[in-house]
């Protein structure tokens, strides 16, 4: 028997081996039973108020879900580190303590799969999330029986064998301990990995400046023609797809010009659904057909009216609260109906009304607080606004803003003078590096923003030169060519 047929059958009997116990460890279906006290911790749907984390976890969960498909793709020998981030919240499966908890009330836990199978991916997974593992003794007991049984007889038992790099020499194969380690250098790597991907990204631009410049003309005469403000989307939609939405409503126009009389003077943004927001702006919802939006504008008066209330219900609550103006954040994430926002004010001010807060009429001037359905203490934010619960004693209410109004102006002013460092650094970014454009996830912070700019000028990468840049939580090719890469890379 020649050296390359044993070869052959030990490699085939190594894959057959590793493939039955792949089974025997963790199916995907078992993975997503095993993973649900963790899903129950951090889906996006349960960060409605929390735009920011919503879009952290939604980003990482389609990363996580990847790489274990990944995983139990026959012939997978071994995936590249995968960096992850998630916002956990308070489940009772929580065992830290809560004095690592952020001013959202969450956790952020940050952590690299490396696992080679399902198992080891889910059990990893949970425990860097602080959760219980409790519900996985049965399999791991089961995987410690299946291991005992197939050394004692039956099935071999697949163990890694560590081969001479001779080996790989003779035989051509690659070197999964040598892939390892050239997969972390080029995850660390933005210079790497701007090299690799640099001309996929300039191809993709290149093919998509005539969509830009249809986007950007479709825009320009809907706004002139309907009268508009502004045409904003709430999720990082493709260029081609956005022109889609705007023929679309451009259509509509030419059929039914007057059912579009209402829209004059407002905001329209495209959006999962229809309605207008608690900004009161115009949602168009892109999977409605013309006559649910036709029906829209024939209501827009109404809803002009129940805006009106709502701006009427913050102006009595900033005047029982010491002119604390009342706000909501307008970010990425599922957007706040007008209807829901006018009941959560109506119900506050209820709360409010019978009681007689001891706070001077100015007192908190200058200030801003949301509202919250979904929270049991009142916090003030990192930028300085407070979040207030909806339930929240009144009493208790009026202490702490009063004993933390000293603070929130320090973190208005400290926030205030960020914004204006970030937006003169991006400035400076995008003319040194020569690039297209630079922008930034909502959920990547300024001051995150700020030493990731300061640190791509110390860089100078010239892989960077006329390509849209966009600052976010992991690398990546945008369809259209927009480069992602994470605020805290490694150079």
């Amino acid at each position: 028997m020649s050296v390359c047929t044993l070869l052959r059958m030990r490699i085939g009997g190594r894959c057959c081996a590793a493939n039955v116990f792949q089974k025997r460890a963790l199916s995907g279906a078992d993975a997503v039973n095993a993973l649900r006290p963790f899903y129950f911790a951090v889906h996006p749907d349960f960060f409605g108020q929390h735009p920011k984390e919503r879009e952290v976890n939604e980003n990482s969960l389609k990363r996580l879900n990847g790489y274990l498909e990944n995983l139990q793709k026959p012939g997978m020998r071994s995936l590249k580190p995968t960096k992850l981030t998630f916002y956990v919240r308070d489940t009772k499966e929580k065992t830290d303590s809560e004095s690592n908890l952020l001013p959202s009330g969450f956790r952020s836990v940050t952590f690299t799969l490396q696992s080679k199978d399902v198992l080891s991916t889910v059990m990893e997974v949970l425990k860097s999330c602080s959760l219980s593992v409790e519900h996985m003794q049965e399999l791991l007991k089961a995987k410690a029986e299946s291991q005992n049984s197939t050394q004692q007889g039956g099935i071999p038992f697949y163990r890694p064998i560590k081969w001479d790099k001779t080996y790989y020499s003779f035989t051509g194969f690659r070197d999964p301990e040598q892939e390892m380690e050239q997969a972390k250098k080029m995850e660390a790597t933005l210079s790497s990995w701007l090299q690799n991907n640099e001309p996929e990204a300039t191809k993709k631009q290149n093919a998509s400046v005539p969509r830009r410049a249809e986007l950007k003309r479709l825009k320009r005469e809907l706004i002139e023609k309907l009268g508009l403000v502004d045409i904003r989307w709430q999720r990082k939609w493709g260029v081609a797809h956005r022109c889609c939405q705007l023929q679309s409503l451009s259509r509509l126009a030419l059929q039914s010009p007057e059912a579009l009389l209402n829209l004059r003077g407002h905001t329209v943004i495209f959006t999962d659904q229809s309605g207008m927001n608690a900004s009161g702006h115009v949602m168009l919802g892109t999977m409605d057909v013309h006559h649910q939006w036709t029906k829209l504008f024939q209501r827009l008066p109404s809803y002009c009216s129940l805006f009106q209330q709502t701006v009427l219900l913050k102006e009595r609550i900033s005047f029982l609260l010491g002119a604390i103006q009342v706000i909501h954040m307008e970010r990425v994430g599922p957007v706040l109906p007008l209807e829901e926002h006018y009941r959560t004010l109506n119900n506050f001010h209820k709360r409010l009304l019978p009681h007689r807060l001891a706070l001077h009429p100015r007192s908190l001037q200058g200030l801003t607080m949301t509202l919250e359905n979904d929270s049991s203490t009142p916090r003030l934010h990192e930028m300085g606004h407070f979040i207030i619960p909806t339930m929240c004693d009144p009493a208790h209410l009026q202490n702490f803003l009063q004993s933390h109004a000293q603070e929130a102006r320090r973190r208005i002013q400290r926030k205030d003078q960020l914004e204006a460092e970030e937006e003169n650094v991006m400035s400076n970014c995008v003319q040194d590096l020569s690039l297209r454009s630079l922008s930034k996830e909502p959920s990547v912070s300024t001051s995150q923003m700020i030493p990731c700019c300061r640190r791509l000028m110390e860089e100078r990468s010239p892989h960077m030169q006329g390509l849209h840049l966009r600052v976010s939580h992991f690398y990546s090719v945008m369809q259209d060519g927009d480069l992602c890469i994470p605020w805290d890379w490694k150079g």
